[in-house]
């Protein structure tokens, strides 16, 4: 099972346009907090025709807050970069100079078969020699997911390729909304993806070939306003959890807290997951109820969940 902190800490990752540039003015004072993640868009947020004028105005905000970052503490996230194509990575990491140590890697998107290899062997190069290495978040988003026949075997040559560089591999991310968009669905404030099974049978089939090896981050959710659009949230984010997503794609920041709080862990949960990472060896039980007396504990069966226990409350904190 993946144990590395940094993957669990993703968190709530905000997505921005790369053309916005107010970004700089929020992240210095802090408008966002000071737990969360952000994803710089330059795919499916920006037209076309613009791509251009949103990288140039990408580069100098990663160059401001490079210059800023010398000057005064603020709380500067973990950065990523949605690019559209694998030549943008090496284009931008050049033209940012300096402030390429501001970011922690790129998501990439409608990660398939056919974009693969070029993905995988540009990341592997641009990290050579490189003492802090740039990660990658792949999204499982392209329309060839939908197809049964094919799905399993896409699914399982993309994990030997990623397998390959996984010391590089921080997330695995899915598209929700690319892949509701195939079929035309789209859910109100207060139905759940996981209720559409098209969809959510994706999304099972994506967790069980990944999700033993990788931090599999939850879909958007895409209400930030109007009525009981919280309560919708907190539901999908229960359902989440209880799938194996770990973290969650936002697209406003009134949804930060909720997938902050979704993921802080129970005491009585941190305290049995304690008791069984740390059980007696030379025990001859392996079973015993837990603390508060209200279930069974077994090293065996619960290992895994105790060290992901462990590595949520190093991420999120307790409740």
């Amino acid at each position: 099972m993946n144990n590395f902190l940094l993957a669990y800490r993703v968190g709530a990752l905000l997505y921005c346009p790369a053309n916005n540039d107010s970004i700089v003015n929020s992240l210095i004072n802090e408008k966002f907090g000071k737990q969360f993640s952000l994803a710089l868009c330059l795919e499916d947020t920006i037209r076309d025709d613009c791509v251009a004028d949103a990288e140039n105005v990408l580069i100098s905000s990663m160059q401001a807050l490079y210059n800023y970052k010398k000057n005064k503490p603020f709380f500067l996230p973990n950065i990523f970069i949605r690019v559209r194509n694998p030549l943008q990575i090496n284009y931008l990491l050049d033209k940012f100079g300096d402030a390429r140590e501001l970011i922690t890697g790129f998501n990439i998107p409608k990660f398939s078969l056919e974009n693969a290899d070029t993905y995988l062997q540009i990341i592997t190069d641009v990290n050579k020699n490189l003492e802090t290495p740039f990660y990658i978040m792949p999204i499982f988003e392209s329309p060839t997911l939908i197809h049964l026949q094919e799905r399993y075997h896409i699914l399982y040559e993309l994990k030997q390729k990623l397998d390959s560089i996984s010391k590089y591999v921080l997330n695995i991310r899915v598209g929700g909304n690319d892949l509701c968009h195939m079929f035309g669905f789209r859910r109100h404030s207060n139905e759940s993806i996981h209720k559409i099974k098209p969809v959510s049978n994706i999304f099972s089939d994506i967790i069980t070939v990944f999700g033993m090896d990788y931090v599999v981050s939850g879909p958007v959710w895409e209400y930030y306003n109007g009525k009981h659009w919280d309560m919708g949230l907190m539901e999908e984010l229960k359902e989440d959890k209880l799938c194996g997503f770990i973290g969650k794609t936002v697209i406003h920041p009134n949804q930060i807290k909720f997938v902050n709080n979704a993921y802080k862990v129970p005491l009585k949960d941190y305290n049995d997951a304690k008791t069984i990472l740390e059980w007696d060896n030379s025990s001859p039980s392996l079973v015993s109820g837990s603390i508060v007396k209200e279930r069974m504990n077994e090293y065996k069966t619960h290992s895994n969940w105790a060290l992901r226990t462990l590595l949520l409350a190093e991420a999120y904190g307790l409740i």
